[in-house]
């Protein structure tokens, strides 16, 4: 696996049914930073980066987002699957829990990939992003979280969540638009 840089991008559970409390709340929240995350998708493969998928699994437990799109797809789902669609040479991992390290090959792949910079993107900022985020800096990863390519619940959730990655985790909080891809 050969890539030109020594960051990823990491999008987290966007492939989502929203059939939750809150879901059509995050939904909406969803569709909003689905653009962003989309452009800095494009600038990033652009510059050879590594796209990372990391999803929930809806039960089928298989890597095959294809199958997991057409679970999660519905009316709240269509047009953020449809932005976000993973492209065949994105890699995709499914997760059993919240942090996208917890039981799946993503360290690994991370290593193989001489990864040494996370970009962090997705739902819900203050679960999963946030649980991600944590476990990669146990890891010795740097950090960059883009506010407008991650959502929770509710705002102060999400700021509650930026503030812990940036202060506790030392991340660093960037507008997507203004991180410098390598």
């Amino acid at each position: 696996m050969k890539n030109n840089s020594n960051q990823a991008v990491l999008i987290i559970d966007m492939i989502n049914d929203f059939q939750f409390n809150y879901g059509p709340i995050l939904a909406k929240q969803a569709e909003d930073i689905s653009h962003n995350i989309s452009s800095l998708k494009k600038r990033a493969k652009s510059r050879g980066c590594p796209i990372i998928y990391i999803n929930d699994h809806y039960q089928l437990w298989q890597a095959d987002f294809s199958k997991i799109a057409e679970k999660c797809k519905n009316q709240l789902s269509e047009k953020i699957i449809h932005k976000l669609f993973p492209e065949d040479d994105d890699f995709f991992l499914i997760k059993p829990k919240h942090s996208a390290f917890y039981g799946t090959a993503l360290n690994t792949l991370l290593y193989s990939l001489h990864i040494k910079d996370l970009i962090i993107t997705g739902i819900a900022g203050n679960i999963c992003v946030l649980f991600t985020a944590n476990d990669a800096y146990m890891r010795e990863y740097n950090l960059t979280i883009p506010p407008d390519c991650i959502a929770s619940n509710t705002i102060e959730d999400n700021n509650f969540a930026l503030k812990m990655m940036e202060n506790t985790l030392k991340a660093s909080i960037s507008k997507s638009s203004n991180i410098k891809i390598n």
